[in-house]
């Protein structure tokens, strides 16, 4: 119960990157992006790393399309893969709300806690959150 209160917490503290335009997902969605080689990420492995439904990340997705922060590209190998791409304008968007946010994540957890970070980190990504 706890972890979904922390959960609920943390998320609408990023709810100031609607200043941006983005929810807290689509900032964690073009932080992966932008980690993967090529900028570039297939749909279901993104899915997979923020621990939701290839349905669920088609509907996150969509409207990040259309205002152009990603865009889908096909393999031409395998009709059935498809990749999600970040755009320039999405890369730019990232850039300008990343100082927000990590602004945000050291008012959340600050600088002396670092030891505390680190074993929190290990705890989580045991339990399945290993999203970097």
């Amino acid at each position: 119960m706890n972890l979904s209160k922390v959960q609920a917490v943390i998320s609408k503290r990023f709810d100031v990157l609607n200043a941006y335009g983005m929810g807290f997902n689509d900032f964690v969605i073009l932080y992966l992006l932008q980690q993967a080689p090529a900028g570039k990420m297939r749909r279901i492995d993104l899915a997979d790393k923020i621990g939701i439904t290839a349905s669920g990340i088609t509907r996150l997705l969509l409207p990040m399309e259309k205002v152009g922060w990603v865009s889908r590209e096909s393999n031409e190998r395998d009709a059935r893969v498809s990749y999600v791409v970040l755009s320039p304008a999405g890369r730019q968007l990232f850039e300008d709300s990343k100082t927000t946010a990590d602004d945000l994540a050291l008012e959340i957890v600050p600088r002396g806690k670092s030891k505390n970070c680190k074993a929190l980190t290990e705890l989580l990504s045991g339990m399945g959150g290993n999203i970097i």
